[in-house]
């Protein structure tokens, strides 16, 4: 039996005062979640290019997707695309943790904080009688290609029963319970896209990994569809969502849209666990919306970043991801992406939580967010002066705060932090004299 892709079954202290700068060290991206499908959104009006990313885990002659879509689509509208390009907007979008450092404070010659801190860029032979059985259950075949490595196909039903059952016998694995969702497709008089691998074509390409499959049609509807993965799903999945217009952010409309908690100071051991902080933090931040929210992750005009987790895309790669509105004149300084707005959106997703398919809206709103988490590495070097003293009890108030704000984030024991971080209750003491040496020998 055919095991239906994930997705598409399924569907288819003071840094924070300074803007967005620093260090980039760490990020988090996609591949820090298990099966997390992506898709690349394009919207403007109501042309629509989808590309969808697959995660398929095990042998290529398993791997099958079935999309509903909301029209016959013609071979010029199937396309595949580069899974780079993908990686790249995903390295692009991703939280990031970045990392400040504080100066000498016996230095009378320092710069003011906000002015040294400064961005660095990171790094058919069998046709005929699919034809005959498909009719006799209601199911009609409208266009059958061969695109790359898949064979697809474009199928309308009359009733969901039918489709089941020829899909079910063509070895597409549809799982118990699907019938009322499939219905509620049909009666949209939504179409069906079915993809499974051409081994022979798979083979000429060398094997590897599959590319991404994209597509191209109008729509006045603003939506993906992932009720059809959540019927017997062993736990929630995860989706990014990149969703890229002209005009601003995207939000949704039927679930909650949550900005990710953002700009605050964690501890320096941050960066040895930034993984596992990510997704104790995400996980907390879904279950604050009692996991009914599409969480905002960043939203950034794609020229530019801040700090930068990768370089912008160019103007050939947005083209690459369905960017058709993209032209010469609109680069700068070697980009692409100056009339280009990206929207990062993660969903953790179930069938008790959401029952209904994503709808999306676009706002007017062009104003930067992005996750964003701060190391401050205190200075650690010789220190001589008056202002020695009260700069490390400062230190010290502000590692006791970055401790608190890392359980308030994940919602691990203060006990555990501070003994990771090796902060104690009591502040340094005074009165003796270079109190402060060897401190962090």
């Amino acid at each position: 039996m055919r095991h239906l892709h994930l997705l598409m079954l399924t569907v288819l202290a003071a840094p924070s005062a300074h803007a967005f700068c620093g260090f980039y060290v760490a990020k988090a991206d996609a591949k820090l979640f298990n099966q997390a499908s992506q898709v690349v959104l394009v919207r403007d009006e109501d042309k629509i290019v989808l590309t969808m990313a697959s995660d398929y885990q095990g042998k290529v002659k398993d791997f099958a997707m079935v999309v509903p879509v909301p029209s016959r689509l013609e071979r010029e509208q199937i396309h595949i695309g580069d899974m780079k390009h993908v990686d790249h907007l995903d390295t692009f979008t991703v939280p990031r943790l970045v990392e400040y450092h504080d100066e000498n404070p016996c230095d009378r010659h320092r710069y003011r904080e906000e002015s040294k801190m400064m961005p660095m860029a990171a790094a058919a032979d069998s046709a005929a009688p699919m034809k005959k059985s498909a009719k006799s259950l209601g199911v009609t075949i409208e266009a059958s290609y061969t695109v790359g490595e898949y064979d697809i196909l474009i199928l309308s039903a009359k009733q969901s029963t039918g489709l089941i059952t020829w899909l079910n016998q063509e070895g597409y694995k549809i799982p118990n319970g699907a019938e009322p969702v499939v219905q509620s497709y049909l009666k949209q008089d939504m179409k069906w896209f079915v993809a499974k691998v051409n081994l022979a074509e798979h083979d000429k390409l060398g094997g590897g990994k599959l590319r991404p499959i994209q597509v191209a049609y109008e729509s006045p509807k603003f939506m993906l569809p992932i009720r059809l993965g959540t019927v017997n799903a062993n736990g929630p999945q995860d989706l990014i969502a990149y969703v890229i217009t002209k005009d601003g952010r995207v939000e949704t409309t039927n679930y909650r849209t949550v900005r990710l908690p953002s700009d605050v100071n964690v501890p320096e051991y941050t960066k040895d666990v930034f993984g596992e902080f990510y997704k104790a933090m995400f996980q907390r931040t879904v279950d604050k919306n009692d996991g009914r929210a599409a969480i905002l992750e960043y939203a950034w005009d794609m020229s530019w970043c801040d700090p930068c987790a990768a370089d912008p895309l160019t103007t050939e790669e947005l083209k690459a991801l369905g960017v058709f509105w993209i032209g010469k004149g609109d680069g700068y300084h070697g980009y692409g992406g100056q009339n280009a707005f990206v929207t990062r959106l993660h969903v953790r997703y179930d069938r008790a939580h959401f029952p209904e398919d994503l709808v999306f809206q676009q706002t007017k709103d062009k104003s930067n967010f992005q996750g964003r988490y701060v190391m401050q590495h205190p200075f650690k070097g010789e220190m001589s002066c008056d202002e020695a003293g009260p700069y490390l009890e400062g230190v010290w108030k502000r590692q006791q705060e970055e401790a608190k704000t890392m359980v308030e984030l994940t919602g691990w024991k203060l006990d555990d932090v501070k003994k990771r971080m090796g902060l104690t209750d009591t502040p340094p003491q005074k009165g003796k004299k270079k109190w402060y040496e060897g401190i962090w020998k």
